[in-house]
């Protein structure tokens, strides 16, 4: 095996032109002392090319590449155009696949001041993009549920199941426990007030109507955005990055048809029933708190029964879908 340590030679074709020739083996540990060539006067502004001659490489391995690829960076901060001859079979290839995708330069930190963070201009920009992606997605996903409903959408039934399961069922836990907590704590806080008035009694028609009426359908949103939501968006942004939405694509699948429609479908049957559940539970909770005010269970729930009626019930189902 040779052993010639890498050298080069330097020559000035003309005003314009520097030519590096390149000679002996350019592997690790025969490299010259020296490999900074190309200093600022050299590649003066005045030069408009380097050209690297490498027919006398006797030896290679992936120094030299790194070494072209080095001088290349350079002449392209310089705008000095860089060629190579004669290189041995693979460096071209592998310094034209170095030199395909721009290096990535990570963003400077930018101090904005209050008056920039605050340009209506910019906010106004900020909001119409954030319009615009949304009215989007609805139109998207309109087309997608009338196709579905002529038969001619690429949706699987058995996906609406899966994902009725994942977010009915599988979130019993969590809401069992919000809806408790909310009905003991809107209970606590009427209880207070209302002991001044001797009305104790009156907890349970405040419990019954702000749970069904509001909190019931609200904390499932948020319980539903918070753990469904974002396992569905954690699911799809997995897909995405293992370009298996790109896959579904070239098939002539539409994405929104196949991912999107059966996780919203799910989300639209599955929300109704589980306000109906929480709904329960916070008038439950509510029943704990009153039981500890001198109220008992018996009164409690025929003073909730006198309080629910079939409006407050709608209100919240329709809050919830």
């Amino acid at each position: 095996m040779s052993q010639h340590k890498a050298d080069f030679q330097m020559h000035r074709d003309d005003q314009e032109g520097v030519t590096l020739v390149l000679s002996g083996d350019w592997q690790q540990g025969q490299l010259p002392n020296d490999l900074s060539p190309l200093d600022p006067d050299v590649l003066a502004d005045s030069t408009a090319q380097l050209n690297v001659n490498g027919a006398a490489v006797t030896d290679w391995d992936s120094v030299l590449p790194a070494t072209l690829l080095q001088w290349h960076n350079l002449c392209l901060r310089k705008n000095i155009r860089f060629k190579t001859e004669n290189m041995p079979d693979g460096v071209d290839r592998l310094l034209r696949l170095a030199t395909t995708v721009k290096t990535h330069e990570p963003a400077k930190n930018r101090q904005f001041s209050l008056l920039e963070s605050l340009n209506p201009l910019q906010l106004l920009k900020s909001a119409g993009d954030s319009l615009a992606e949304s009215l989007e997605f609805i139109g998207e996903v309109s087309v997608a549920l009338a196709r579905l409903v002529r038969g001619k959408a690429n949706t699987r039934w058995v996906d609406f199941w899966s994902f009725c399961f994942q977010a009915g069922p599988d979130a019993f836990a969590i809401i069992s426990l919000t809806s408790v907590l909310v009905g003991m704590i809107l209970a606590y806080l009427g209880a207070v007030q209302l002991q001044q008035f001797g009305a104790e009694i009156y907890v349970a028609d405040l419990v019954a109507i702000g749970t069904l009426r509001e909190m019931g359908a609200l904390m499932t949103a948020i319980v539903m955005a918070g753990r469904t939501g974002a396992a569905y968006a954690a699911q799809l942004g997995t897909m995405q990055t293992n370009e298996e939405i790109d896959a579904i694509s070239t098939m002539g699948i539409s994405p929104i048809e196949f991912l999107v429609v059966p996780r919203m479908l799910a989300l639209i049957a599955i929300m109704p029933l589980l306000t109906i559940y929480a709904d329960v539970l916070g008038i439950l909770g509510g029943s704990i708190v009153a039981s500890g005010m001198g109220i008992s269970p018996t009164q409690y729930f025929n003073e909730s029964q006198s309080a629910i009626t079939f409006v407050h019930i709608s209100v919240g189902l329709i809050k919830s879908v």
